[in-house]
């Protein structure tokens, strides 16, 4: 009870500061909701809202059901999670966050996982989704649809990384809280049965499996085409009003904390950290802004024109896998719904952006040469046209994108097979 008078008090002390913040500097305070709402306007908006309905559409058909079926086999061997945590990884990474909290939460609640399993989802499942990745950040912001390749293959391979590093989370507590599920699932046998038994995944890899779960979600759907497209357009019209309203408000939370000179000993701090890192610290800013909402940090990370486009590319890869305090806020919020804590969520999103960062550094050379400015990028694969007029491109990449899933589910396959004849054969 103390704790939460103590963060109502510092809530209403934070929203009393702010206000005599704007008071103080209407002028930094109204140019800096402007320049949040022309970020989402001329940007986001085109950028992401044909998409949001795109997934919406994805849903409507079961694409994501047949998606996550395939991926059941491979959740329990690599990341300790049963295979229901399939469908929430691939709405996690199509949808982006915090779509995985909400459905996780939603399996806690059914004791279809435990506690530390659920942790450990949201922990590594919690991403940005592609549109966002490949429209708004690497065509929106830096100006190249050749970027996204890099920047999605290190946040996303990162964020498996993670998982396969959070397995080892809670193992010890895994158990007693397994115990505890199976005890209130027995006292409750006779009247969850019949609603528990279709969510029981399969072990096996099939598609035959997948088709029938993206049949049923379907048919359990149940709208038609047009009722369907209106309220996919609907639902994300209310997504994007969300979106522009957190921009324009840590974008002026940003301006405000910067006019009155309270961010100056965070970014010093910021600017010492990347000298000993060896980043330039022409980038403490985006990081700074990063770490308030990501995708103010995003766009700063393409902004300094004198420092090379690989670092620029690593601080938005730990930009978008950090997601900023905004989606920290709204995964909070949701977690407390359950009994899911907030701390392996933070400890993961710090290790994750760390994590997309020093993959993408590592893979750069590989991938893209050594290029030391923005014009290298540029003069090899062409500028590529921002804002509206990007979507055909981004809308390319995004059916790339798609197909690069499904190679992954075959490749799920064939994993699946050789643990299984491992397994076989250790048996006997």
């Amino acid at each position: 009870m103390n704790i939460a008078r103590i963060t109502i008090s510092m809530m209403v002390i934070t929203m009393a500061a702010i206000g005599f913040l704007m008071l103080a500097y209407p002028q930094a305070a109204w140019e800096a909701g402007v320049t949040g709402l022309a970020i989402w306007w001329e940007v986001l908006f085109p950028s992401l809202f044909p998409f949001f309905v795109i997934s919406e559409l994805m849903l409507g058909f079961g694409i994501v059901h047949f998606l996550g079926k395939l991926l059941d086999p491979l959740m329990k061997p690599l990341f300790r999670i049963p295979g229901s945590g399939g469908f929430v990884a691939a709405m996690g990474f199509a949808s982006g966050y915090p779509v995985s909290a909400k459905l996780a939460t939603k399996l806690r609640e059914q004791r279809l996982i435990s506690r530390v399993e659920g942790e450990r989802l949201v922990a590594f499942t919690t991403s940005s989704d592609p549109i966002f990745l490949i429209g708004a950040v690497s065509v929106g912001f830096f100006g190249s649809s050749k970027l996204a390749g890099i920047l999605a293959l290190a946040h996303y391979g990162s964020a498996l990384l993670l998982g396969v590093i959070m397995r080892f989370y809670g193992t010890k507590q895994d158990a007693l809280d397994q115990k505890v599920d199976l005890q209130i699932k027995t006292v409750k046998v006779n009247s969850s049965a019949s609603s528990s038994k279709p969510s029981e995944p399969s072990a096996r890899f099939s598609l035959r499996l997948a088709l029938k779960a993206m049949h049923e979600a379907r048919q359990n759907d149940g709208r038609s085409l047009g009722e369907l497209l209106k309220q996919a357009v609907s639902s994300s019209l209310q997504l994007m009003a969300v979106v522009g309203g957190l921009v324009v408000f840590f974008s002026v939370i940003l301006e405000l904390l910067t006019a009155s000179g309270m961010m100056t000993l965070l970014y010093a701090s910021v600017h010492s950290f990347l000298s000993l890192t060896g980043l330039p610290s022409a980038l403490a800013e985006p990081f700074v802004g990063g770490i308030f909402e990501v995708t103010l940090g995003a766009k700063a990370a393409a902004a300094p024109v004198s420092v090379p486009l690989m670092h620029k590319a690593a601080a938005a890869a730990f930009i978008l896998s950090w997601g900023g305090l905004s989606v920290h806020a709204q995964v909070a919020s949701i977690l407390n719904g359950a009994d899911l804590r907030y701390a392996p969520f933070l400890a993961a999103r710090l290790i994750h952006g760390i994590l997309a960062a020093a993959l993408l550094l590592l893979l750069w050379e590989p991938f893209m040469g050594s290029p030391s400015d923005d014009a290298w990028l540029n003069s090899l694969y062409g500028e590529m046209p921002a804002g509206w007029s990007s979507i055909p491109d981004a809308f390319l990449i995004f059916l790339k994108l798609i197909s690069i899933l499904l190679i992954l589910s075959l490749l799920a396959r064939i994993i699946h097979r050789l643990l299984t004849r491992a397994e076989g054969r250790s048996r006997k």
